[in-house]
């Protein structure tokens, strides 16, 4: 079988289920849409495993780190929509990640982990995964809150999605996700304190990338709050949350992405 087949029809199973949903069509049942986004998953999380795990340690190269992050995003909306009428937000979430399985077919890249074998490096690293993942289908899911509302104010809706789900379940969904996600990312920062002691005697490294994830957390804590404090929601709640998922965005990817593409380290 050539390589590059199941890269073509894990994407395609991913276009597929948000193609029909851009359409306002619908599948037989809910079922054979969730069993299509499971294949896509099963195949993708497959792809991943071997494009991760390599002879010589971990390649996380940029690519690989989106990738995962992307599969993780859906793997959380897969599992939430068990319990939630999210079918809308596949729209949202299946195409970037048909692009990212793309990506990783047509631009493969090497970055070995150096420490792999650490514990404590493993644990930081599995944390800030599921930390970003959680903030990405967060800041999805907030997209489609925006889309939601500007139908609900009887504007022409900028793209044709299916019927969305009620607001106020989708507002408590969205501060559930960012509630775990910034639990996820204090433990990634404080793990990060202790990897850096450990290995450079250092509690902090300040460089671009600490300074954008100790604002994402500040940003993320402080909407938390004004939920608590001032009862916060609708453009509120999603402003905040593209904030502060867009500095995370530049703490993570955008460190990533100007070693190894720019500087090529």
């Amino acid at each position: 079988m050539p390589d590059f087949l199941p890269y073509l029809a894990a994407a395609l199973l991913y276009i597929l289920v948000a193609f029909v949903q851009w359409h306002q069509n619908k599948f037989d049942s809910v079922r054979h849409e969730r069993l299509a986004v499971a294949a896509g998953l099963a195949l993708h999380g497959w792809l991943l495993v071997h494009g991760l795990f390599v002879s010589g340690g971990i390649n996380l190269s940029l690519v690989n780190a989106l990738s995962a992050i992307l599969w993780l995003t859906v793997l959380i909306y897969w599992l939430a929509s068990l319990r939630y009428d999210l079918r809308a937000l596949q729209a949202f979430v299946l195409p970037p990640a048909a692009l990212a399985v793309l990506i990783q077919m047509l631009a493969p890249q090497g970055h070995l982990l150096p420490y792999t074998g650490n514990v404590l490096f493993e644990v930081h690293l599995v944390i800030a995964l599921l930390a970003y993942s959680l903030f990405t289908f967060a800041a999805l899911h907030a997209g489609l809150m925006a889309f939601a509302e500007r139908s609900l104010h009887n504007r022409k809706p900028l793209i044709r999605l299916p019927d969305f789900p009620p607001i106020m379940p989708m507002e408590r969904l969205l501060f559930q996700i960012i509630g775990i996600g910034f639990v996820l990312l204090t433990l990634t920062l404080i793990s990060g304190i202790f990897f850096t002691e450990q290995l450079f005697h250092q509690a902090l490294k300040f460089n671009h990338k600490t300074v954008f994830s100790i604002a994402s957390w500040l940003i993320f804590g402080a909407l938390l709050l004004g939920r608590y404090i001032q009862g916060w929601r609708g453009r509120v709640a999603v402003r905040w949350t593209l904030s502060g998922f867009g500095v995370l965005l530049l703490a993570y990817v955008g460190s990533k992405f100007v070693l190894e593409v720019i500087l090529g380290r």
